[in-house]
């Protein structure tokens, strides 16, 4: 049964990692349509035979909770039953996918070849393999993969046929009420429509018969083990590199089935997709900056062939221990509550089944960080962000080494080149990231688009895609470091150096930034000894009575935590600042971001500020989220749109926060 702790104060160090196969490896030594053409007999839930998709579209529509539904909306409506029936039938037919083996075997020729232009390897945990294929047999499986990026989904596909595993359907977002975001490339769309895809809206709105179909035609494919179900915890690409906070909606459709009694148990599959370099760095860069995503097109995706010439590293992709749903219910859910009323009836979650559901979600996204593999280079991207001037090559080495082995004493999965030495690990990487960086005079810096004609913003904006781009590469080791680096901000910002206080510094800024990483409901205890116990165990403090006192060899990692969270702090004040300067009553909130993101740049045109990641619309969402939550703005309705009305007081008072101290009247530290 899972831990129903988050932390374990062992070494994490020794957590046992398996081992990777590069799948590409066979690839490239044997015919890539032989290959494709292979049998392909995969194992089965209970050695059931999979339904064709007319049947499953057939079950769904026959379905009694379709039924009682389509009548609740013909009674609230007016219109005929047969009408919404038809309706119905729409939505299905829109959503529903259509798996075809020939579909599939194509994708996997066409992907052999395009693998092994673009990468150098592709590693997969064997391990989670067999792990995968046990758990398929015995139970409803749901495959639940970071996402980073727009092959995600491929990658995905691609291992399960190459180890023989049951293909997954997976759950594809649209436009409300445009194509989908693949269906508008027409001939791509069907193709991954006939790859096991199903397309579902963004938001359903309050689209009862929408929801009904929905959820009935995941449920279905659960309960009858058609396939693996595949989705994205976090809703949307990470255009940061960062988790994103998980969405909760299918979540709570896949373990309705147990609650109710439907199935014996649910397994959920934590999946970490981790790339050296990600293919779509400077396009998410761009998109966080306000410039609008190009439309995909069919057209479009073959003028981007040109990417095949690049080398774009490795992948790691690590398949986590299935978590069992009845395991962790145990003792927290009452599934008695669900035989109350007929199954048929759609019901909204009770509060302790959404906080379940939530702490599970928050969970898995935990595990998917833990298993991410991290090449050297997003510590050398730790150190350049922290260098924007730039930084001596040599000194950059001699960091490179001291922060590996911080990584490391901190339990970071680290994949590190066989016993070759920091210097050339270092170039090696910085080579394959030429388009961020440049090596020149013995000094390595962030490189920025130059031209002569360039105003001050445009070239502002250039240098702040490769910033942008660069950031996100440290971003995918900040949950190693997140924790302590919280310590590391407490201790500068409390009253005192007593524990107590520094616990209340502590739990105030992880309240403020729970929008912006992965911090886990109710676990502020649990974070703070894990905090603590890594700085003591890296030499860095020692607690002292009640006191947490910095050593001498602590200073240097305290002053790099402290750092990796600056620009967050930075970033987090100038929206404070431009509520507190530049609105007088409100502002409407579809002008935030652009408004927000003008006042930036003129603060860092008059260099009062060099935070770059102040343009970022992911950091001024996250911040408005905090301003809203901490009572600082608040919604209202103005002339029919969203406006937000500014607590001038309370904005103050977070800027001052944010920079200087963090006011002592904060929860005392009780279980420590």
């Amino acid at each position: 049964m899972e831990s129903k702790t988050l932390y374990s104060q062992r070494d994490p160090s020794l957590k046992k990692r398996d081992d990777f196969e590069d799948i590409l490896e066979e690839r490239r030594n044997s015919s890539d349509l032989r290959y494709a053409l292979r049998c392909y007999t995969p194992v089965l839930y209970k050695g059931m035979t999979p339904c064709k998709t007319t049947i499953l579209k057939t079950i769904v529509l026959q379905s009694d909770q379709l039924h009682y539904v389509i009548n609740q909306v013909a009674k609230e409506t007016g219109e005929a039953s047969d009408i919404i029936q038809e309706e119905a039938v729409n939505i299905l037919e829109e959503m529903a996918h259509r798996l075809q083996l020939s579909t599939i075997r194509f994708f996997a020729f066409t992907l052999s070849k395009a693998f092994k232009t673009l990468f150098q390897s592709v590693r997969v945990n064997e391990e989670g393999i067999q792990r995968l294929q046990q758990a398929i047999q015995e139970h409803p499986v749901v495959l639940l993969p970071s996402h980073r990026s727009y092959i995600d989904f491929l990658i995905m596909s691609y291992i399960l046929y190459t180890y023989d595993l049951a293909l997954p359907v997976i759950a594809a977002g649209m436009g409300k009420y445009l194509g989908s975001y693949f269906l508008g490339m027409k001939f791509i769309g069907e193709m991954l429509r006939m790859s096991g895809a199903f397309f579902i809206r963004r938001s359903f709105g309050g689209d009862k018969l929408y929801w009904a179909v929905f959820s009935e035609y995941v449920k279905t494919m659960l309960r009858n083990g058609y396939a693996p179900i595949e989705f994205f915890l976090e809703g949307t690409r990470s255009r940061t590199c960062k988790s994103l906070t998980p969405k909760l909606g299918l979540l709570n459709i896949v373990m309705e089935p147990f609650f109710k009694g439907e199935v014996f148990d649910v397994s959920l599959v934590p999946i970490s997709i981790s790339y050296e370099r990600v293919l779509e760095e400077t396009l998410y860069a761009r998109e966080l900056l306000g410039v609008p995503k190009p439309k995909e097109s069919t057209s479009g995706l073959l003028k981007a062939r040109r990417i095949l010439s690049e080398d774009y590293g490795s992948i790691h992709v690590y398949f986590g221990q299935p978590v069992s749903v009845r395991s962790l219910a145990q003792g927290r859910i009452n599934r008695s509550q669900y035989n109350l009323v007929p199954r048929y009836i759609p019901r909204k979650p009770s509060e302790e089944t959404q906080g379940f559901v939530n702490d599970t979600a928050f969970k898995l996204v935990r595990k998917q960080e833990e298993n991410m593999v991290l090449r050297p280079w997003v510590l050398i991207a730790a150190i350049l962000m922290q260098n924007l001037d730039g930084i001596d090559s040599a000194l950059l080495t001699e960091q490179t080494a001291w922060l590996r082995g911080l990584a490391q004493a901190f339990g970071a999965f680290l994949d590190w080149p066989g016993q070759e030495p920091v210097g050339k690990v270092v170039s090696s990487s910085l080579s394959l990231h030429h388009g961020l960086v440049r090596v020149a005079g013995g000094r390595v810096q962030l490189a920025q688009e130059l031209q002569e004609t360039a105003s001050p913003k445009e070239a502002l904006f250039n240098h702040a895609v490769c910033v942008l781009s660069c950031a996100s590469y440290r971003n995918q080791i900040l949950h190693v470091f997140l924790r302590p680096a919280l310590l590391a901000l407490a201790m500068d910002t409390a009253a005192t150096s007593r524990k107590d206080d520094v616990y209340s510094s502590f739990v105030y800024l992880r309240n403020v930034f729970s929008n912006e990483f992965i911090l886990c409901p109710g676990a502020m205890v649990q974070d703070f000894e894990e905090a603590c116990y890594l700085l003591m165990k890296c030499g860095a403090v020692q607690i002292l009575k009640q006191d947490i006192v910095v050593t001498e060899r602590g200073q240097p990692v305290l002053s790099f935590l402290s750092g990796m969270l600056e620009p967050f702090l930075q970033g987090y004040q100038v929206v404070c600042r431009y509520f507190s300067e530049e609105v007088s009553e409100g502002l409407a909130e579809k002008q935030y971001i652009p408004a927000v993101r003008s006042f930036a740049v003129k603060c860092i045109l008059s260099d009062s500020i060099r935070c770059y990641e102040a343009l970022s619309s992911d950091l001024q969402k996250n911040a408005l989220a905090a301003l809203l939550r901490m009572n600082a703005l608040r919604k209202a309705k103005v002339a029919d749109q969203a406006t937000l009305k500014v607590n001038k007081m309370v904005v103050k008072t977070l800027e001052d926060t944010l920079g200087g101290k963090v006011p002592a009247q904060k929860p005392v530290l009780a279980r420590l």
